[in-house]
This record gives C-alpha cells, sequence and structure tokens, in this order.
C-alpha cells in the first residue's frame, strides 16, 4: 500500500485517511504510520534562545510557557501521532545506562532490524537516553557530539524502518534526588537544585535544536518518570509542572509544531494526571506508566528494596482490578484535558512465573485496546525483554501474546 504521503492529500485528508484505516484494521490495536515530512511552517517566529545569545545564570533565563484560562485542544496531528505509536517496543538498557553497553546491550543493528519494515508487528520504539551522563557539569551542559551524533544516528536508523520513535530524557539521577549509578559523573548543586534544572533545560535545547530538520515520526518526551524532587512538595510546590512549561518552551523556540509527550509525577502515574498542569500547547500526547500489581511485575527484581519474593501469580480478580482501575484513571484524566494518551511503559520481570507473565500481558493488551490506548512494552532484549539477546531470537510466547505473532 503506497504511504498516505504519495497519496499528496492535504493534512486533513491524511488525519481523515488514518481514522478510516486505524477502523478497517482492527481498532485501537492497530496503528497508521504517520506520513514522512519535514516541520510544518509555523506562523509565528521563534523566539530566540537566551541560551545561544549568552550564558543562563538563573531558571529566570527560561521563561515559563504562557497559560489561559481555557485548555487548547489536541491537535489532529497529536491524535495521530498517538494512534502512530500503535504496538511498539522500549529499547531499554542501552542509552539509558550510564554509558552504552554498561548494562550489557547496545543499540545495535541487528535490534533496529527487529522492528518496522519487515517487521511491521513492532510499529514504534521508545527510545529512552541518559542525556545527563554525557554533558558537560556547568550550567550550559554541552552534550559530547561524539554521543550526540550516535544517538542521532540510531533514530535515523530506526525512522528509516518506518517506525515512530519516541526520543526522551531518562535517568536523570540528580534532577529527581536519586542516588547515583555506578559510573554515573555528579554534578555540584545548590539547595534549590537550579544548577541541575538549568542542565536539563539547556541539554533540552541542544537535543531540540540537533533534531529540528527530522521528520513528523519523531515525538519528543522531555522526561521520563519524574518523581522525587519533582513531585509536589510539602509547600505545595509542582517543581515538574514549573520545570515541563520551560522545557516545552525550550523546544518549541526550534520545533514549533513537534509533537511532545508528557507524563505526570510519581513514575508517570496515572493518578497523579490530575495534578499535572499542562503548558499551553496544542501539539501534546500524554503518557503514563503501568506497572501494577507492582509485586507480580518486579517480583525478584534486584533494583527493588527490599526485593520482592518470586512465585507471585497473577491475575485474580483484586489484582486485574489494579490494572483496569490505573488504565480507567488514565483515559478519564486524558478526557478531561483533552489529549490522546499512551502507555509509555508496562512489563512483567521474566523473574515471574512465565504463565502468569503470559496472563498478565494478554490482559494489559486487550484493556489498552478496548481504551484506544496505544502502547510500547518494557523492553526489547533485558530483563523483561520479548528478544533473547543470546539465542538471538524472539521468546515466542511473550512476543505471541504481544504482537499477534510468535516472531514479528
Amino acid at each position: 500500500m503506497p504511504s498516505l504521503m504519495t497519496l499528496g492529500m492535504p493534512l486533513h485528508g491524511l488525519i481523515a485517511t488514518a481514522c478510516a484505516l486505524l477502523i478497517a484494521c482492527g481498532g485501537a490495536d492497530s496503528a497508521v504510520p504517520l506520513p514522512v515530512q519535514e516541520e510544518a511552517p509555523t506562523a509565528q517566529k521563534p523566539a530566540s534562545s537566551p541560551q545561544r545569545e549568552k550564558a543562563a545564570t538563573s531558571l529566570a533565563d527560561y521563561p515559563l510557557m504562557d497559560t489561559l484560562a481555557t485548555a487548547p485542544v489536541a491537535t489532529d496531528a497529536a491524535r495521530a501521532a498517538a494512534l502512530a505509536i500503535g504496538r511498539g517496543v522500549n529499547f531499554g538498557n542501552m542509552f539509558d545506562a550510564p554509558n552504552e553497553g554498561a548494562w550489557d546491550l547496545r543499540a545495535e543493528d541487528r535490534f533496529i532490524a527487529l522492528v518496522g519494515n519487515s517487521n511491521p508487528a513492532i510499529q514504534s520504539v521508545r527510545l529512552p537516553v541518559r542525556w545527563s551522563n554525557h554533558a558537560s557539569a556547568d550550567t550550559q551542559a554541552t552534550i559530547d557530539p561524539v554521543f550526540m551524533e550516535r544517538v542521532v544516528g540510531v533514530v535515523d536508523k530506526l525512522l528509516a524502518r518506518g517506525v515512530v520513535v519516541v526520543l526522551n530524557m531518562h535517568h536523570y539521577r540528580q534532577l529527581d534526588g536519586d542516588t547515583l549509578d555506578y559510573g554515573e559523573a555528579a554534578v555540584p548543586d545548590s539547595a534549590d537544585h537550579a544548577l541541575v534544572r538549568m542542565r536539563f533545560l539547556a541539554m533540552w535545547a541542544q537535543i531540540a535544536q540537533r533534531f529540528a530538520k527530522h521528520d513528523a515520526r519523531l515525538l519528543l518526551e522531555p522526561y521520563n518518570e519524574p518523581h522525587g524532587l519533582l513531585n509536589r512538595q510539602g509547600d505545595g510546590s509542582q517543581p515538574w509542572n514549573d520545570l515541563v512549561s520551560r522545557a516545552v518552551r525550550v523546544i518549541r523556540q526550534t520545533n514549533p509544531m513537534r509533537v511532545l509527550v508528557i507524563g505526570p509525577t510519581h513514575w508517570n502515574s496515572a493518578y497523579d494526571l490530575a495534578q499535572l498542569a499542562l503548558p499551553h500547547d496544542p501539539n501534546l500526547v500524554l503518557t503514563v506508566h503501568s506497572y501494577e500489581p507492582f509485586t507480580f511485575t518486579h517480583q525478584g527484581a534486584e533494583w527493588v528494596s527490599p526485593k520482592l519474593p518470586t512465585g507471585v501469580t497473577c491475575c485474580n480478580a483484586a489484582q486485574t482490578q489494579t490494572i483496569t482501575q490505573l488504565l480507567d484513571t488514565a483515559q478519564t484524566q486524558a478526557k478531561a484535558k483533552g489529549y490522546p494518551v499512551f502507555v509509555g511503559e508496562f512489563g512483567a520481570y521474566s523473574q515471574a512465573p512465565l504463565a502468569s507473565r503470559v496472563n498478565y500481558l494478554s490482559i494489559m493488551r486487550q484493556q489498552m485496546a478496548q481504551r484506544g490506548m496505544p502502547w510500547t512494552y518494557w523492553e526489547l532484549a533485558a530483563g523483561f525483554g520479548v528478544y533473547d539477546p543470546v539465542q538471538n531470537q524472539f521468546r515466542p510466547e511473550i512476543t505471541q501474546t504481544l504482537y499477534g505473532t510468535a516472531s514479528p
């Protein structure tokens, strides 16, 4: 079938065709690819970037987005972008490690070849990146150009395979106030965390500028799972609402029309969507993460303290209710805010019984499809993985349940 771009349709025609194809191909559990196109021109000239004119000295150099009493309605482009995510996968434990390869995986061509084109069952890739460990320690946070081009190269290869790519910032431990990982460098920070937050914004200025010419199938996600210092504080302040507003304004200076993905606090909990104050911007997609029931999905996980006991099965009525309640909350809040929502992460660790993992994933897929929610599974080839990187083959039970085929 020719791509929508080759048909020469205007934007409204592309969206209408996408929706019609979605219905014809089986509803929300299928996805329609976005057209390959350059960023649409904007009627307003983007504001000049303060960090490009002079060194930023405070957060005030990164202004907040304008706010209006009435929230905007999501654009057709934002809704089409969410639909096009379809059924995807996270390339986890690759660029989100302190250094690529530190967690035993690299973004190799053999992994890139598993998605899109000849394997159309996997329609999107969420690409987590720990930019903070590859940037200078000052407020300018100058990203290592070699690392930047390494990420660009992988993004380009993924886009060439026809998938949607969600590129994010992942595991900036100091931003959340977490303990640093082995191999991660700390930067000196102030009591108000201004330096760390300015680095976050300076990095996004560079990332956005470097990817400004990429086509619309690249989505940018400012941050993965804000929590800790970014949660609502005891004094009532909402640091994440403030920071994401500044970040969107920074990105919009070079990417005025690109679709951005924003999630709530408490590790992208659907229950925090109600307190997420979105910037006044119509080209947004919401995201949540779903790992309920947690005692099942994270049993035996080495990074959870105290370590959860293994042998937990899934899913009885109470466990299923925790799954559906979270998805219902995400759906209700997204509708109230006027934006589409997708599940950016879900999965069950390999220490869980295989039969229960399959049952859990079957329920998740069915429930997300019923609510019209696209998704990206966590993750490709590590502890939650659908793919065995040693045997170089998909894990058939997991893959069949998620993507409808034992070997996409």
